[in-house]
């Protein structure tokens, strides 16, 4: 067995989980999706798909008309994208993985702005990639990225910087004129940029129906690949589905490392996928408006909880915060678990610049689930003494 595969750590989301799946008294927030299930017309769509026999490999690369469907999509929000640009994957992990197999090897550097989705970083660190780690700082009540720190890292030995914007786990975004720097700097040191925007939706500007995000302002040969997911904004993280906007001289490549990672993704998750995209208006920005209401009941409940510290999120479905004299988050949330049945994610799952905190997925139908959580974490830190 290879030393990095063997040393790879693993997730401390699922080792906290399993402490505590099959309770009925405990109340999970631990994992990155919604308690709501998929929209029922999402899921005829692929029950149709399966009943006309739909069972057979597909295109690598995706349907021709999801493709196209993805393209509109992509188009409707950001600057016009040709299916060409489209692949589609089972699921944004793939899309990642895709990614990351096409542009990063053995010996490359590459660089992530952390704390992060540990898939992110583990996936050049399992392909022989030296991983260097720029992290976000909280700065008058608020998630910030420091920009000079992570220009100076990017030079011309890195070869890909992984951003993830709106983050997992602390709700950051970046601004366009970040946005704006990046590409320029990246695109004088020759660095691709791997943007996993699968929270784009989910952002909280009034103003706006997306976060900024670098098809925006790229161009299409730009060394700029962008990862996606139908899990989160349409609600279906478990039927694995994602896609990939990159430049079209890397299509047939994505395809070629489709074929060796899963082949194509299922005829009838596809279907389901193009039902998402026709009815994405009325699915997402309702979506969107309940978990700003699960945000805005959840976040100032929490900050009058005694040694709480946290910054409100701009986008994603979390709140990520830390109790004072709590240096030790795995040990932290698996007491929360144990003693007051809250399950939470340890921060320390997503870095080791993430220690000491805890991230709490807010995406929930009933926001009075929210409301006990908080008064059974008040309770925890009053009985444990904080």
């Amino acid at each position: 067995m290879r030393s990095v595969i063997k040393d790879l750590p693993g997730s401390k989301i699922r080792e906290v989980a399993n402490s505590g799946i099959g309770r009925d008294d405990v109340l999970a927030f631990w994992f990155g999706e919604s308690d709501e299930p998929t929209p029922e017309f999402i899921g005829q769509a692929a029950i149709d798909s399966i009943r006309r026999g739909e069972t057979f490999y597909a295109h690598n690369l995706g349907l021709p008309e999801l493709r196209e469907a993805l393209a509109q999509y992509t188009a409707g929000l950001h600057r016009s994208v040709g299916a060409q640009r489209i692949a589609v994957t089972s699921s944004g992990v793939s899309a990642l993985m895709i990614a990351t197999q096409l542009l990063a090897g053995a010996g490359d550097e590459v660089v992530a702005v952390v704390p992060v989705w540990p898939n992110l970083t583990a996936q050049p660190a399992i392909l022989g990639a030296a991983v260097r780690r720029v992290s976000l700082n909280v700065r008058d009540g608020a998630w910030t990225l420091d920009l000079d720190a992570l220009l100076n890292t990017v030079t011309q030995r890195t070869t890909v910087l992984l951003v993830n914007a709106p983050n997992n786990p602390t709700g950051w975004t970046l601004t366009r004129e970040e946005q704006r720097a990046i590409l320029a700097h990246c695109r004088r040191t020759g660095t691709w940029i791997v943007a996993d925007e699968v929270y784009e939706r989910i952002y909280f500007d009034p103003q706006a129906t997306t976060a900024p995000s670098f098809l925006d302002i790229a161009d299409a040969e730009d060394r700029l690949v962008v990862t996606h997911s139908f899990s989160k904004s349409f609600l279906m993280t478990g039927w694995r589905l994602g896609w990939l906007v990159l430049p079209e001289t890397l299509t047939a490549t994505a395809g070629k490392l489709i074929e060796f990672n899963t082949s194509c993704a299922p005829v009838f998750v596809q279907r389901a996928g193009l039902a998402a995209l026709a009815h994405e208006a009325d699915v997402v920005p309702a979506l969107v408006q309940r978990l700003k209401r699960c945000r805005d009941t959840l976040i100032p409940q929490l900050a009058a909880v005694a040694g709480v510290e946290l910054a409100n999120p701009r986008g994603g479905m979390y709140a990520f915060f830390r109790v004072q004299g709590q240096d030790d988050s795995l040990a932290f949330a698996k007491r929360l678990v144990a003693e007051v049945g809250l399950g939470l994610a340890p921060g320390v799952a997503f870095g080791d610049e993430a220690e000491g905190w805890l991230r709490w997925c807010f995406a929930s139908r009933d926001p009075a689930r929210l409301s006990l959580g908080v008064q059974r974490l008040d309770a925890a830190v009053k009985a444990f003494g904080l």
